[in-house]
């Protein structure tokens, strides 16, 4: 089948989500606006997370997964994702299920006119520190990146592959995309979209990660700015 989406799930011990997942993306793929394949990356959970994962990649068409030898890291995820992708468009969602999979065809809408469309999520169904840990980690980021971005930790994003393809990715960079396709040159929109709150499972990101982390990944993230190649080429001579 010629897809032309595909949608990266980084995993990691969420068992517990695994069934619903399955019929919240099975729904999503009838009702998508273009042709869409799944794209499970298992970041060495250890749990029951691989074997229901290859169920349902045996169960339906258009299901792949990648199994991490160990536990790397969201950032590692998305790489792989990036990198064992060919499909001119990439979707990124997470698997606790926050936000929905039909909003992806929220951001499709906008990504003929961008390189990147990221969620912005409307009503937060996160705790009060959650919450606020979260918005200040948001201005940190702002602070050091000037990207502009409301809610630039939504799991729910569009990049057109070859932008995502370029991304020189390093540890917590996920928390830098828009920045990171900016730096490119390229075109960011940010899109309203549902938040829910989590059903199973827990989060994998505590106080630390969301505030300390995000701090020094700043520093990071200025080094890779100075330090990033990108050019354009107006013209050549061969296909």
């Amino acid at each position: 089948m010629d897809y032309t989406f595909t949608i990266i799930i980084p995993v990691y011990n969420e068992e517990s989500n695994i069934g619903r997942l399955e019929e919240e993306l099975i729904a999503y793929l009838k009702a998508s606006t273009t042709i869409t394949r799944v794209l499970f990356v298992n970041d060495g959970s250890t749990d029951g997370s691989q074997s229901l994962i290859e169920t349902i990649c045996n169960r339906h068409l258009g299901f792949e997964y990648l199994l991490f030898s160990k536990n790397q890291g969201l950032s590692a995820a998305l790489k792989a994702g990036f990198d064992y992708t060919d499909t001119e468009l990439i979707g990124y969602i997470d698997a606790d299920l926050q936000t929905s999979p039909e909003d992806f065809n929220l951001l499709l809408e906008h990504i003929k006119d961008s390189d990147l469309v990221t969620g912005v999520r409307q009503n937060r169904k996160d705790s009060v520190i959650k919450k606020l840990s979260s918005r200040i980690a948001n201005r940190i980021r702002r602070l050091f990146t000037h990207d502009g971005m409301d809610d630039t930790g939504c799991p729910l994003k569009v990049i057109k592959t070859e932008y995502a393809k370029r991304i020189p990715m390093f540890k917590g960079l996920h928390r830098f995309l828009p920045a990171m396709i900016l730096l490119q040159n390229g075109i960011v929109k940010q899109v309203p979209v549902r938040h829910f709150p989590r059903i199973a499972g827990t989060s994998k990101f505590g106080l630390r990660k969301r505030l300390i982390s995000p701090l020094t990944d700043c520093f990071a993230y200025l080094w890779m700015k100075k330090k990033m190649i990108a050019y354009t080429i107006e013209k050549k001579s061969f296909e």
